[in-house]
């Protein structure tokens, strides 16, 4: 799998690698996309869409998010701290969240 996106952005196309994306955000049919440098995008597409087309390093943590494993700074209780963001892990995804973070823990 490619390690970039591309976003349409009026006219344009802005390549965005994966490595810089954050957090996406559902907002209804839209989805907010937040890079490392604050930038974000908003796109007309579905998180179901966006997560198929990403990298493994990301996953859903929420109904509303996907985030970057990458770029996690902490878990802690029902939260992930990412990018001075606090963001709610919904009790669907925490054990998967779970799993995922034990194979990087030492």
């Amino acid at each position: 799998m490619d390690n970039f996106i591309f976003v349409k952005t009026g006219k344009s196309f802005v390549k965005i690698d994966s490595n810089d994306l954050v957090v996406i955000k559902g907002l209804g049919n839209y989805v907010q996309l937040q890079t490392t440098d604050c930038q974000k995008h908003t796109v007309y597409k579905s998180l179901k869409g966006v997560i198929e087309k990403l990298p493994d390093d990301f996953m859903r943590v929420h109904n509303s998010y996907i985030v970057n494993i990458r770029h996690i700074d902490k878990v802690e209780d029902n939260h992930v701290f990412i990018a001075g963001e606090k963001i709610s892990v919904s009790s669907n995804y925490r054990q998967c969240l779970l799993e995922r973070i034990e194979q990087h823990q030492l």
